[in-house]
């Protein structure tokens, strides 16, 4: 199998060509999934006892198996947080799994973490955070918020009385899923603060008096959210933080999906507040441009995440050691082996530099902007409430939810745009509404309405 003979060199050659061709083409085809018995129908038995051989298994795969799939950076992929890695990100994550580099600690990934320090510098240098505060690339947010909850946790347990407590977290109705899931993990109770629009301080203040004294006495931390993933509202940081230090609880900002938005002069005032957070998680593969799966947590204090995450074996020991000395992102999230997510983002912040990175996401805010102006402009929609961040939240007047449904699914099967419904509160209930999400600046107004067309 490790073997480099004319069989590998030959599909080595297909492979780069394969690559060379998407990264180049700017017009992919909108795929769409298929039932698993008709795709094992189609490609047959692929795990044998002998192999298929890799032409073979590769052909299947670009043939048959990519178009079951929908490509992320299509310029009609407007439903849930689509992503549009630069060509740049795109090939040296070719770069960076050839390289085989272990990013765990600084012995074996020296070189490849301090690409991924320099970039992680830019963000914390968005953020406006102290100057001690770093962090490291991870999984996703998912894993950044969760590596977020245990350093939290940890630190309130160590007072003695917060020991054999179970922990308690308050966010608000619009945090991502992500943050009650993750309090499953870590077996902490979460407090929802319910508000129809952004989580401000009167909101959480209001929520906390309503606390018996016991409850209060198991939060340890606040989750705000920077750009919220269905609507892009922007909690009050400010406020929430505020709160925080009175009651000396951990200040958490979850900004998967808006903290790209922190390079955008025109929105970055609706941050204001996110440089008091204790943590905050950033997903560049979102809206700063790098592939699946690159996301980021940053921590005031690195120290206290450390003590959190460091791990410790009779095989590590070696890392410890002076003449093995500099910064092991392991010590600081949940996981152990890690490939070293942040070397595209920093190849493409490289090549391209950071004033490009800036007019990129103010490309996919001017796009929200647009779309809420076409919207306005005809009589069969009507907005939600105004853009925010680079989402639109629209409905067409007089659509059940199995019409939007329908909408969706038609849309896709014709090749014509992947858009998803959503929900959204109302005094009577939560409404079936439709969703723009801008991520990608090749998308054009042309683009939204010929999408916006097909609801007529």
């Amino acid at each position: 199998m490790h073997n480099v003979d004319i069989e590998l060199v030959e599909m080595t050659l297909d492979v780069m060509k394969y690559a060379i061709h998407r990264i180049t083409n700017e017009s992919p085809e909108l795929g769409s999934p298929r039932k698993e018995e008709e795709l094992k129908k189609q490609v047959g038995e692929t795990i044998t006892p002998s192999g298929i051989g890799g032409e073979n298994a590769f052909h299947l795969f670009r043939d048959v198996l990519v178009k079951a799939t929908v490509p992320i950076d299509h310029p009609r992929h407007l439903a849930f947080v689509p992503a549009a890695p630069t060509r740049a990100a795109i090939m040296f994550d070719l770069v960076t799994s050839a390289s085989s580099i272990h990013g765990a600690y600084w012995m074996e990934g020296a070189g490849g973490i301090f690409c991924e320090n320099e970039a992680m510098r830019w963000l914390v240098e968005l953020t406006g955070m102290p100057e001690n505060a770093f962090g490291v690339f991870t999984s996703g947010g998912s894993a950044a918020n969760l590596s977020a909850m245990v350093t939290a946790r940890e630190y309130w347990r160590k007072t003695k009385e917060n020991q054999n407590k179970k922990g308690c977290l308050i966010t608000s109705v619009g945090a991502h899923s992500s943050i009650k899931a993750m309090a499953k993990v870590i077996d902490a109770d979460v407090l929802l603060v319910e508000t129809d629009d952004l989580m401000n301080a009167e909101a959480l203040q209001g929520k906390i008096d309503s606390l018996d004294k016991g409850t209060m006495e198991r939060v340890f931390a606040v989750v705000a959210t920077g750009g919220t993933t269905n609507a892009g509202i922007v909690d009050d940081l400010n406020g929430i933080a505020k709160i925080c230090k009175e009651l000396k609880l951990w200040f958490h900002v979850d900004a998967a999906y808006g903290g790209g938005a922190l390079a955008a002069d025109s929105v970055r005032h609706l941050f204001n507040g996110i440089e008091k957070a204790d943590s905050i998680t950033i997903d560049p593969h979102k809206w700063l441009f790098s592939p699946y799966d690159c996301g980021a947590i940053i921590y005031k204090d690195p120290e206290l995440a450390k003590t959190a995450h460091s791990q410790e074996g009779s095989y590590l020991d070696i890392i410890k050691d002076p003449g093995a000395h500099g910064f092991n992102p392991a010590d600081y999230q949940i996981q152990l082996t890690r490939r070293l997510r942040g070397l595209p983002l920093w190849f493409s912040l490289a090549t391209h530099g950071t004033d490009k990175y800036k007019w990129a996401v103010e490309r996919g805010i001017e796009l929200a902007n647009l779309a809420g102006e076409l919207i306005s402009s005809r009589p069969e929609l009507e907005l939600i409430r105004p853009p925010s961040l680079s989402c639109v939240l629209f409905r067409r007047k007089g659509w059940s939810a199995n019409e939007y449904n329908n909408w969706t699914y038609t849309n896709h099967r014709e090749g014509i745009a992947l858009v998803t419904p959503s929900k959204w509160k109302t005094k009577e209930g939560f409404e079936t509404v439709a969703r723009f999400c801008f991520i990608n600046p090749d998308t054009t107004g042309e683009d939204i309405k010929v999408i916006l067309d097909t609801m007529k």
